[in-house]
């Protein structure tokens, strides 16, 4: 699930930065402080004995700068997955809600078929395209080491040894889970998308081989978006299962 301290962060940027008539009233410094108090009035209901915390969303890789600066010891997890099968699962998605008028589609253009909808979701701003284009701005941008990439596929098969190589990255003690019973869903939240069982999680973490449903032309085209296992001059880590190349 995707936490709201993200879009409330670019929001509230947006509101006190050039462009905006209140800019002049507020200084660089007091943006920092605004910024800050955001991230500290959000979580202050968490236990007074709470270290870490984990906020989701995929646009900190796209404000790595901003999140340095306020956090400097802050690290960011970022799963990735071959994007053909991203786009697959998405299909799957919306074929499983036929008589739903997903919001993740702005139009009935866009929604039309299986190809309009893939290019709807691989647009720069759409919901796959912005988060493989942040992910790659922060891999080769000035604050990569605080990246680690998680192999989707390698952790489905093989949970315990990349959660343990996880908890070395963020120098944090070695917990025990339970993979065979991991649970999550947000009905509410999925069917104000108008796409059931989105965000649902299976019990056990286990790899899940199916056929594509994709045209063959399409999920060769999304096949070969997978830049990071490749990895070419960028400071940021990653658990694969191959050495990827620094």
């Amino acid at each position: 699930m995707t936490s709201p301290v993200g879009g409330l962060f670019t929001n509230l940027i947006a509101s006190v930065s050039a462009g905006s008539e209140m800019a002049p009233m507020v200084s660089p410094s007091q943006r920092r402080r605004l910024s800050r108090a955001l991230f500290d009035a959000y979580y202050e209901e968490q236990p007074e004995s709470t270290e870490v915390i984990f906020d989701t969303n995929r646009a900190w890789t796209a404000n790595l700068s901003a999140l340095s600066e306020l956090f400097p010891g802050a690290k960011v997890l970022c799963c990735v997955r071959d994007v053909a099968w991203v786009m697959d699962s998405l299909e799957r998605q919306f074929q499983s809600n036929a008589f739903e008028n997903t919001k993740l589609f702005a139009s009935a253009a866009e929604r039309s078929t299986v190809f309009t909808r893939a290019e709807a979701l691989a647009n720069r701003n759409g919901l796959v395209g912005y988060a493989w284009s942040a992910l790659n701005e922060g891999i080769y941008g000035p604050h990569a080491e605080k990246l680690l990439l998680i192999d989707y596929d390698l952790l489905a098969s093989r949970p315990g040894e990349v959660i343990d190589l996880v908890y070395d990255f963020l120098g944090e003690p070695q917990f025990e889970h339970d993979f065979d019973n991991v649970e999550y869903d947000a009905p509410a939240f999925d069917e104000q998308l108008g796409v059931s069982g989105l965000h649902r999680v299976r019990k056990k973490v286990k790899p899940q081989p199916r056929p594509t449903i994709l045209p063959p032309e399409l999920f060769e085209q999304y096949g070969q978006l997978n830049f990071w296992r490749a990895l070419k001059k960028s400071r940021a880590r990653i658990i694969s299962p191959k050495p990827a190349t620094s």
